[in-house]
């Protein structure tokens, strides 16, 4: 069994079955049966499909939104906002496939030779429960207009939001078995990988995860996409916009109520704007409300589960005793649900557990830099290389640190985010491969060749 609990409350909210070997079995093949004719329709007929499912989307919004509250613990504003995200998710893929999936002419010794982007057959989407449905959707929406069909291994933690995204397909009118959910507990999970059937897989989960789902997928030579954990560095320069700069890493840091794998994790301040920057911080995280993610006004709720309560409290509490300061938080709240109060550390150094590991919670560690250079040496002194920011009024200067960043992604003076026009993934610990825009939509197909005498 599934069973899904409310990490506000701790008590179940229901039970669903896992499937058993055989079962999973028939599910792929419904979607290997459906990929024969999914394949043939036309780009046309594809965009139909996922513009209905976003109209779906849009209509389900506050059950949906509800459903995420409930499972995973967002804040109800926070879920509203990821429906409309994955709808746009849909529209944007319905809207650019064509274009995205164009045939390449490259001239070569033949009359004509070029290259066409064919669907690979059926794909395994393993997925994570801190985003349930935009996560689903940034896998789901390229590869379904790509021409391939998809099966859906949804967290255990948010069986309901797998169930109700199958509803909002079936409500669709959406062609059957296009996308198959695949509710099996986590250590069963193998046995989809494994199925020759399977012709890719995409996973977004921890770095500890992704590494045994990388190493399934290499020994049966199946092309794998994989957006694992961040440490995400934000760096402030002196001449930057603090007060902007303040707000947008807040923000960054308690979205999701700090589990996002591309939030600001380390913030790297220059020393001449340090401690102004710190009082910012402090002043907009203190004023920051937890409680009931039902409650419109709830800007944090709790974390998903109590492991992942407690191993932030004890990277936190490794953090302090290494020297790093307190200044908000780090205690274990004595109340009900898998709260974490929000948690401001500074004079970090990289000897601490919160500059070297991922910390999936509303904790925000503050870093002291020289100067740029010195900013610079310390955003890269990670294994992670997902997103990172930089802030200063000097665009030229940003953007040649930039460039010199390690990672998937940097913003310039904005925060950090996932955009389906944009491609997004990472390197080292991060993963590989990318998702969205142009170059995602590319990740599944065949790219054949074609040279005409």
């Amino acid at each position: 069994m599934l069973t899904a609990t409310n990490p506000f409350t701790a008590q179940k909210i229901a039970d669903y079955p896992a499937l058993n070997a055989h079962q999973i079995s028939d599910c792929i093949g419904k979607a290997v049966t459906a990929f024969d004719k999914w394949q043939q329709t036309s780009i046309e007929e594809r965009s139909s499909v996922l513009n209905q499912i976003a109209i779906q989307l849009r209509e389900h919004k506050s059950k949906l939104a509800k459903l995420m509250a409930e499972e995973m613990g967002k804040p109800i504003k926070e879920g509203l906002a990821e429906v409309e995200k994955s709808a746009w998710c849909a529209e944007h893929y319905a809207q650019n496939a064509k274009a995205y999936l164009t045939e390449e002419v490259i001239a070569s010794d033949a009359s004509k030779s070029y290259v066409t982007f064919q669907p690979l057959g059926t794909l395994l989407g393993i997925l994570p429960w801190n985003a349930p449905l935009w996560i689903a959707f940034r896998y789901l929406a390229p590869a379904l207009m790509a021409g391939n069909t998809c099966v859906m291994k949804h967290d255990p933690n948010v069986p309901g939001c797998a169930q109700a995204l199958v509803d909002v397909f079936t409500k669709a009118g959406a062609p059957a078995n296009i996308m198959v959910n695949l509710p099996v507990k986590t250590s069963d999970v193998e046995v989809a990988m494994r199925d020759p059937r399977i012709a890719g897989i995409s996973f977004t989960g921890s770095s500890a995860a992704g590494k045994k789902v990388a190493s399934v997928a290499a020994s049966e030579l199946k092309p794998a996409v994989l957006e694992l954990g961040g440490s995400d560095p934000c760096i402030i320069l002196a001449d930057a916009d603090l007060e902007q700069a303040s707000s947008t890493a807040v923000l960054s840091r308690i979205i999701n109520a700090g589990q996002s794998c591309i939030a600001a994790k380390r913030i790297i301040v220059q020393a001449s704007v340090y401690n102004e920057f710190v009082e910012l911080a402090k002043s907009k995280l203190e004023a920051l409300k937890l409680g009931d993610p039902l409650d419109e006004s709830t800007q944090i709720g709790p974390l998903a589960r109590q492991d992942l309560q407690q191993n932030l409290h004890q990277q936190v509490s490794q953090s302090i005793q290494a020297g790093a300061t307190c200044l908000l938080g780090g205690e274990l709240p004595d109340t009900q649900g898998y709260f974490y109060p929000v948690t401001l550390l500074t004079d970090v150094t990289p000897k601490m557990a919160v500059f070297n590991e991922e910390t999936f919670g509303p904790v925000m560690a503050i870093i002291k830099a020289d100067d740029s250079a010195h900013a610079l040496e310390l955003a890269n002194r990670t294994e992670y290389g997902l997103g990172a920011a930089i802030w200063s009024k000097d665009d030229a200067s940003a953007e040649k640190l930039a460039l010199q960043i390690n990672s998937g992604q940097v913003a310039i003076n904005g925060i950090v985010k996932t955009d389906p026009r944009l491609p997004s993934g990472g390197i080292k610990k991060s993963g590989y491969g990318r998702e969205l825009g142009p170059h995602g939509i590319k990740e599944f197909v065949n790219a054949k060749q074609v040279w005409i005498k």
